[in-house]
C-alpha cells in the first residue's frame, strides 16, 4: 500500500469527511431555491449582533428534520441564509468550521475550488459552477433574533 503525502492526507481529512462528525460528506441535488423555503423547520438560529455587518457565519440547525449547516450573511439589519453546500461538488464552503474565505468586494469564496458567490442572491459569478446558486433558506429578523421563516411569535 502506498503512503499518502501529507498534503493528500490533510485534504482527505478536511474535505473528504464532515469535520465534526467524521462521517462521509452528504452529496446534495440542486433544486430551485423556492422549493427550499417550504421545508424549513421553525426555530431561532442566532442573535443578529452575533453576526458582523458584511460578514458570514455558519450555524448548525435542523431543516426538515435533518441537521444542516447554514451560512448566514448580514447586511445592516437584513440577514440572508443558504445551505452550506457548494453547488459544484456538494462540499461545505468553509475552509475550517465557521471560517469562510471572502473576496475584497465581500463575495463568498468556496475554499475547495474557488467558486465565488455574490452575497445578494447567492449566485455563482466565477468558478466551476458559474450561473448556479446556493440553496436559499428563508430567515427573518425579529427583536434582534435571526429566525427561520415561519417561526411563531414569541
Amino acid at each position: 500500500m502506498r503512503a499518502l503525502s501529507k498534503r493528500k492526507l490533510l485534504a482527505n481529512m478536511i474535505w473528504g469527511r464532515d469535520r465534526m462528525r467524521r462521517k462521509p460528506v452528504r452529496q446534495y441535488r440542486m433544486t430551485n431555491s423556492l422549493q427550499c423555503e417550504n421545508f424549513v423547520k421553525s426555530m431561532a438560529v442566532i442573535t443578529l449582533h452575533s453576526i458582523e455587518d458584511g460578514g458570514y457565519v455558519a450555524v448548525d440547525t435542523e431543516v426538515d428534520g435533518i441537521a444542516e449547516s447554514l451560512i448566514l450573511y448580514r447586511s445592516g439589519d437584513e440577514v440572508r441564509a443558504w445551505l452550506n453546500v457548494c453547488p459544484h461538488a456538494g462540499r461545505r464552503l468553509d475552509w475550517a468550521p465557521g471560517q469562510f474565505l471572502k473576496a475584497r468586494e465581500g463575495e463568498l469564496v468556496c475554499a475547495v475550488h474557488g467558486a465565488t458567490f455574490e452575497p445578494g442572491a447567492g449566485l455563482c459569478i466565477a468558478g466551476p459552477c458559474r450561473g448556479q446558486s446556493l440553496r436559499a433558506v428563508a430567515v427573518e429578523v425579529r427583536e434582534g433574533q435571526v429566525l427561520l421563516a415561519g417561526t411563531p411569535a414569541l
